[in-house]
């Protein structure tokens, strides 16, 4: 397949490209390489990709509608996976126009792109952080999610429904992949795993919210990325089934899906920071803090529709993702 993956050079668009090219898909990677994290790191996963057979890189903004409608004019995507997007819960309250930007103009310009381009599947990120103040747990896409917590969630939710739209109006498929907390080799910067892990060798406290009680359906990238790829290689189609006097949120009668991907097995945040520690051979001085605005005390991922729809169940225990995070992190950071 012809396939462009948005966010090539970011954590889970380095993988996935990796994993298409691996079994022999032609990838285009756009990315727009800013410094929201050290662009080092985007750069040196994106020179491994340019290594590979098959792969094209494009450097452009998801917002550039001109620079998108060039590139759709120049291939013909039989998927586009979408995982370019502005992240992070925090850093949402700080500068929340790059959100709008990112996430509602840019996502703008894909359904418009892949709707005249005749693209064949759009699969984009959404994030377990739409489920908001939900506190039903294990999180199901057939849960209702209006009330986010974040600008970033909301982001994602609108993303949902913008989606939902144009599979209705114009046939688009789409589908919705709702992450739970992704870790593993080549990470994000801002993210815990990559925090705690500096903070440890640097023999600095490690900043700890809601004074530990926090719980993560902490997912590896390795399952992450297998999820992604199958679920572009099953088109969306209608729910026969879908009632609209008891509407499923997960589905719909136009060729529309949400699914979760977590690893279904939440882990107390103490016990994830143990197992750093007993990878780094190090112990942790935690600074016990109060919780953030935005955030949320639990996530938990009900995978039973992913399962149905593609045969997949994540299933990489932390204890192993962990290991392997902190043998690259010592490599790359001759740490």
């Amino acid at each position: 397949m012809h396939i462009l993956v948005t966010g090539a050079a970011g954590f889970i668009g380095f993988h996935t490209s990796q994993k298409l090219l691996a079994r022999g898909d032609t990838v285009v990677g756009l990315d727009n390489l800013n410094d929201y994290y050290e662009v080092s790191l985007k750069q040196a996963r994106l020179a491994i990709l340019e290594q590979q057979a098959g792969f094209t890189f494009v450097r452009a903004n998801l917002e550039d509608r001109a620079a998108l409608d060039t590139l759709f004019a120049q291939h013909r995507f039989d998927a586009v996976i979408n995982l370019a997007a502005q992240a992070g819960v925090r850093y949402s309250l700080e500068n929340p126009q790059a959100y709008i930007d990112s996430n509602i103009v840019g996502f703008t310009n894909i359904l418009e792109c892949s709707r005249h381009n005749d693209v064949g599947h759009l699969v984009y990120a959404s994030s377990s952080s739409v489920y908001g103040i939900n506190s039903t747990m294990p999180f199901s896409v057939h849960d209702n999610v209006d009330h986010p917590i974040s600008l970033y969630a909301a982001s994602k939710k609108a993303n949902e429904l913008m989606a939902h739209t144009y599979s209705h109006l114009f046939g688009l498929p789409t589908t919705g992949l709702r992450f739970f907390t992704v870790y593993g080799p080549w990470g994000r910067p801002d993210m815990a795993l990559f925090l705690f892990t500096r903070a440890i060798l640097a023999g600095e406290p490690l900043k700890v919210f809601n004074e530990g009680k926090m719980q993560r359906d902490f997912t590896y990238i390795d399952d992450i990325v297998e999820g992604v790829v199958r679920v572009t290689d099953s088109t969306a189609t209608p729910n026969p089934d879908w009632d609209s006097a008891n509407p499923d949120p997960g589905t719909s009668s136009a060729p529309y899906r949400i699914f979760n991907i977590g690893n279904n097995n939440p882990v107390q945040l103490l016990d994830y920071i143990g197992a750093i520690e007993n990878a780094l051979g190090m112990k942790a001085e935690l600074e016990l803090l109060p919780m953030q605005p935005g955030d949320v005390p639990a996530t938990a991922a009900n995978i039973d529709a992913l399962e149905t729809a593609v045969g997949y169940r994540p299933s990489t225990p932390v204890s192993e993702g962990i290991d392997n995070f902190i043998r690259w992190y010592r490599e790359f950071y001759d740490a």
